[in-house]
């Protein structure tokens, strides 16, 4: 059998060319990014990211998982930072998941009870992307919404990881050193795949509501130049 590592990279190769191409996330890497939309999207992940570290930590133990735990990947303490931030301290009364996210959860919950192994798929899509874009996707959040001093932008911050790239280079041997046969490792990839999807579903959401911020910020701002316009004709006949 092939190396899961390999055999991951490999297979979720299209699906993970797919989610990129997403409005939403095109929009994000031009630097366009609507504080609303993004706000949800934190939002979405508290959800998602509680879910799965909820099912880390319940099979951490289990004889395939317990060689993949990572605990210092976790990400519900930083998101509950940037929640703080952008909503204030009664966060957790107002935020609420989307539709997307609520199938995301528990597709994530369903695994879990049901075949826990696939924990794995779910694991290397969310954590190995956060660790490979992160830096980028800060930085441009942080230009496009002028957020400093990493206020807002927790979710990117691994302060337990002091270099990257040999965290994600140690995660890929752990992976290839998972007691797994072939037939799990096809459904492993399987079910990144469907992580992959899950995540598109998430921003194809997210991207109506993006469209429908722009289209007010730029009606918006066709109103004030016209109230502008009329304002300078009225004092010029005056």
């Amino acid at each position: 059998m092939d190396q899961l590592s390999v055999l991951l990279r490999e297979g979720t190769r299209q699906a993970h060319t797919m989610a990129e191409n997403v409005g939403f996330v095109k929009c994000f890497l031009k630097g366009t990014v609507e504080r609303n939309s993004y706000r949800q999207l934190v939002a979405n992940f508290y959800f998602i990211y509680s879910a799965l570290e909820d099912a880390l930590e319940m099979h951490r133990d289990h004889p395939v998982l317990k060689g993949l735990y990572y605990p210092e990947l976790y990400r519900r303490r930083a998101i509950e930072a940037d929640l703080r931030y952008y909503f204030g301290s009664d966060w957790s009364k107002l935020v609420r998941p989307t539709a997307a996210a609520a199938r995301y959860v528990e597709r994530i919950q369903t695994v879990a009870r049901a075949e826990p192994v696939l924990l794995v798929s779910h694991s290397y899509t969310r954590y190995l992307g956060d660790l490979s874009g992160g830096q980028v996707l800060k930085e441009i959040a942080q230009r496009a919404m002028g957020l400093s001093d990493g206020l807002g932008t927790a979710f990117y911050e691994f302060e337990s990881i002091r270099d990257a790239k040999a965290f994600k280079a140690a995660y890929r041997a752990a992976l290839d050193e998972l007691p797994i046969d072939e037939t799990q490792a096809q459904r492993i990839v399987e079910e990144a795949i469907e992580a992959f999807r899950a995540n598109m579903r998430l921003f194809e959401e997210l991207e109506g509501s993006l469209i429908r911020a722009i289209g007010q910020m730029v009606f918006n701002s066709l109103t004030r130049r016209r109230s502008r316009a009329e304002r300078e004709v009225v004092t010029a006949s005056e």
